[in-house]
């Protein structure tokens, strides 16, 4: 990973330290100028979640997508706003997608939740969870957790099985029926994301991939479609109701993976992924990666995302992939 740094004149920066060291009010010292290359907050009309345009912020649906082969190739998962991209037992990935744009007809197939989503969801206020059960002794922290949770028994109008697949890969969710269930999920919201123009600098890339101990993730750039092309394990990522499945902004976001006190009904410890603090990340847009730095002081608010200097780095409009790495 490469970045650019500026450096300023030494009498000037000494001048803007003498300055930003002086109490207010005192003369001499002009008022910085405002920074015009930042992004701004979302504006109205505008998708907090992808940058596009948007009649109105629609209630957030997150779903617990399967992602071992047999569960592929999914279904829905082309139309999410947000899909992040986490550990779980024995190494392997599960996804959590975020609906509030575009709720297509199906989504699946559809897993179980683990204890990390429940920290990672409050950044969307109260949003509604769809999944296929959790272990018994994290069912309580689900019910306190402030969200909708939505596993089959909540919403039965919701799901439905694929005979056509085997179990436990087959079911599928209708997200319109589990909004229906939850009509009081909050809509979507600023998360800290911002959208706009690329940042200076990178480095040019065509190619990326993330590993975990028993999966792997490769983002493609084609020119073309202005979009990465995401590979699971080694092969093109497709739906059954969209085609390749793409991503406009890839977000590699390095993060502590610690063993948590729930574990599966195998015996393997289920890994939690902390999506508070700060930390470092990579950011592929427009056929470029870039050095970036992520901030969330607290599980209630967004996460920010700069360049090393601490400027806003903005994100390219469009569907948003975040695998959360370990560091």
């Amino acid at each position: 990973m490469g970045a650019i740094r500026g450096r300023g004149r030494a009498g000037t920066a000494a001048a803007g330290v003498l300055c930003a060291v002086l109490a207010a009010g005192l003369t001499g010292c002009p008022a910085p100028a405002p920074d015009r290359t930042a992004p701004s907050a979302p504006a109205r009309g505008v998708s907090p979640l992808t940058g596009l345009p948007a009649r109105e912020a629609a209630p957030v649906l997150a779903v617990k997508i399967d992602n071992v082969g047999p569960a592929r190739p999914h279904t829905g998962l082309g139309a999410a706003d947000l899909v992040y991209a986490e550990q779980v037992e024995a190494g392997q990935s599960r996804l959590l997608a975020v609906f509030s744009s575009r709720l297509p007809p199906r989504v699946g197939p559809v897993r179980s939740a683990r204890e990390a989503d429940l920290e990672l969801l409050r950044q969307f206020g109260r949003p509604a969870l769809a999944y296929s059960g959790a272990q018994s002794a994290l069912i309580p922290l689900i019910k306190a957790a402030p969200l909708y949770p939505l596993p089959p028994e909540a919403a039965p109008a919701a799901y439905r099985r694929e005979p056509s697949r085997p179990a436990p890969h087959n079911l599928y969710l209708r997200p319109r029926a589990a909004l229906d269930a939850a009509p009081r999920a909050e809509r979507a919201r600023d998360i800290g994301f911002r959208f706009g123009a690329a940042p200076p600098g990178g480095k040019r890339v065509t190619e990326h991939t993330v590993r975990f101990p028993a999966a792997r993730f490769t983002f493609t750039w084609s020119p073309g479609e202005r979009r990465w092309r995401v590979a699971m394990d080694g092969r093109p990522a497709r739906t059954t109701d969209g085609g390749p499945l793409t991503a406009a902004t890839v977000v590699v976001q390095d993060t502590e993976v610690r063993p948590s006190r729930f574990h599966d009904r195998w015996g393997s410890v289920s890994p939690y992924t902390e999506t508070t603090g700060s930390g470092t990340a990579l950011v592929l847009r427009d056929g470029r990666s870039h050095e970036a730095r992520w901030s969330r002081p607290g599980a209630g608010g967004g996460t920010t995302f700069t360049t090393p200097e601490g400027r806003p780095l903005s994100f390219a409009p469009g569907p948003v992939w975040i695998v959360l790495a370990a560091r």
